[in-house]
């Protein structure tokens, strides 16, 4: 029943694919930041004081379940204009614990997709992780496993892991490395934090290159740097453009969107393109008997943007300063999609 289910939902996908000659199955994958999902339960062994009802933003049951409401409103949404059954499988970051993970799948729309979850607890202190959450009508986990940060020169400093997901979607194998770098929070002369995970990144992306150099592979995450920044562009050696991608390469396909002023957050009225996906090389071509890179978007929508006070013309983030405003994220979804030619 199951496998019927997958093919259904790729039949449907065809149709909207604008301007093939033949039919095509599409494929989403999706990444957000859904800014500081924490429930409201007090956990000494990290630093969430804040997000209890005691702390400095009051956080009761009543702003705990309006937040996965509103996060489990726009993931439901994820990729539904292109693709009829929504992304296959969508990263996020800054989530507490599998708790938050479990009562999001189960709100709102979202408790009718049926989602399965991969999260691993890091060692980061405030608490936040990446995860996975997955259609497993499209996507079939195989493997996961976390990649914990070492820097070499502070080695008490600790932060997210990253979280290499493998898995069938579409009858092929493909790779899902979910990210969220350090922060900015010695300025972006702390860039070096961010090199040191673009290493691991690049380690891992190489890994999966070694053992097969036609791995499909998509990085995806917060990355706190923008494309051009050094981390992203030198470090990782994610292209600009598809022509300057050789076998063993990665390709940037959200570049595009920062060379227009485009991007999934701001920062004193400025946007930047922190939320990118980055694949291999083996996704591009013109070749679609196989999965292959058809486009990205970035998913703003009127709803997500403030439309007054302090952050007016901002993604509408929980708060603004310590007041609940009812928000969704201080960050923009990002989605690519994939396509493959089917047969009558």
């Amino acid at each position: 029943m199951k496998k019927y289910a997958s093919l259904i939902a790729a039949i449907l996908f065809v149709w909207s694919y604008a301007g093939a000659q033949t039919r095509h199955a599409v494929y989403s994958i999706g990444f957000y930041n859904v800014e500081n999902l924490f429930d409201t339960e007090r956990d000494e062994t990290i630093n969430d004081v804040d997000f209890t009802p005691e702390g400095s933003y009051n956080w009761t049951e009543d702003k705990y379940r309006e937040k996965l409401s509103n996060m489990a409103y726009v993931l439901s949404r994820l990729g539904k204009e292109t693709t009829t059954a929504g992304v296959a499988a969508v990263g996020l970051a800054e989530v507490e614990n599998r708790r938050v993970l479990e009562d999001l799948v189960a709100t709102g729309d979202l408790a009718e997709m049926g989602w399965d979850i991969v999260h691993y607890d890091s060692p980061d202190r405030r608490g936040v992780d990446v995860a996975l959450l997955y259609n497993p009508r499209l996507f079939t986990v195989i493997s996961s496993k976390p990649y914990k940060y070492v820097h070499p020169d502070m080695p008490d400093y600790v932060t997210r892991d990253q979280l290499l997901v493998s898995g069938i979607m579409g009858g092929e194998l493909i790779h899902l490395i979910v990210n969220h770098w350090p922060s900015r929070f010695g300025g972006k002369t702390s860039n070096t934090y961010r090199e040191v995970a673009a290493e691991l990144t690049k380690h891992i992306a190489d890994s999966l290159y070694n053992a097969d150099i036609n791995s499909k592979i998509i990085i995806m995450g917060d990355l706190n740097d923008d494309p051009i920044d050094s981390s992203v562009k030198v470090v990782l050696g994610a292209k600009r453009k598809e022509s300057e991608v050789k076998p063993g390469g990665l390709f940037n396909t959200t570049w595009s969107f920062f060379d227009k002023g485009i991007g999934t957050l701001t920062y004193q009225g400025k946007w930047n393109l922190f939320d990118q996906i980055i694949i291999s090389e083996s996704l591009l071509g013109k070749d679609r008997s196989t999965l292959k890179f058809w486009k990205t978007e970035i998913f703003n929508r009127d709803f997500l943007i403030e439309k007054q006070g302090r952050y007016k013309g901002s993604p509408k983030r929980t708060f603004s300063g310590n007041t609940f405003i009812n928000g969704y994220s201080d960050h923009l979804p990002v989605i690519v999609y994939l396509a493959k030619e089917i047969s009558d």
